[in-house]
């Protein structure tokens, strides 16, 4: 059994993804941010970096104590070695699928999570402030990244080629927020897209945490919201 400490997040999301396609028990543990359960080891699994995902495996292939993994990118390898799945079969392979599991990592989440707070809430928590250049700029950066996907895109089927826990990490964010001119300005990343929403798993994945109950408010869609009022109190506090 594997513990998923849960919050409505597109790097949690890809670890849902990638529990469905490899057939690993999980339960989801709900943390609630705005609360600061994030901020307490002990409502995350033992982990110390204060922010979700965190998984927690029960019988990890050594044996041993339960192991704890924080970084989605880290909790992605850590069940692809653990299953043997979706992270190549030659070390060839598995360096593309790291290659692109890192550039997720490095790229399209951290520029979109700050393109995305721009979008939404600066006016809100700072609305003294001109954050024009701000979001110009991830903006910008953002549609650079999705042009180098699209270029990928139009010469492999999947990101590493084959399908892989890069084309996990990278779809949550794709489905979550898209450039300001739109997904079809990107037919190759429209396509993928598309694939991967078709998967059995993709579909349970998100099924599943939809159906959890994570204590705060939820939108008309369904969508758990994401609590920015406590969330802010804390980073504040911090």
């Amino acid at each position: 059994m594997i513990d998923l400490y849960f919050a409505t997040s597109p790097n949690v999301y890809k670890v849902c993804i990638a529990l469905e396609e490899m057939g690993l028990e999980y339960r989801l543990v709900p943390v609630d941010l705005s609360q600061g359960a994030h901020l307490d080891p002990g409502k995350l699994g033992g982990a110390t970096t204060g922010k979700v995902p965190v998984i927690v495996d029960h019988a990890p292939t050594d044996g041993g104590e339960p192991a704890t993994v924080v970084e989605s990118g880290a909790i992605l390898q850590y069940l692809a070695e653990k299953t043997g799945q979706f992270i190549g079969a030659t070390p060839r392979e598995r360096g593309e699928v790291m290659q692109w599991l890192f550039w997720q990592m490095g790229g399209l989440g951290p520029i979109g999570g700050q393109l995305w707070h721009f979008r939404a809430f600066a006016q809100i928590i700072a609305p003294e402030f001109d954050n024009s250049y701000a979001l110009n700029r991830y903006d910008r950066m953002f549609a650079r990244i999705w042009r180098t996907m699209d270029e990928r895109l139009a010469a492999a089927d999947y990101l590493a080629g084959a399908y892989s826990v890069a084309d996990m990490a990278c779809y949550p964010w794709v489905a979550y927020l898209a450039p300001a001119e739109g997904v079809e300005a990107y037919p190759h990343v429209h396509r993928w897209r598309d694939a991967l929403v078709a998967r059995p798993a993709v579909a349970a994945a998100y099924a599943r945490a939809a159906a959890l109950d994570v204590g705060y408010e939820r939108s008309e869609l369904g969508t758990a919201l994401m609590p920015w009022d406590g969330i802010m109190q804390h980073v504040i506090t911090v």
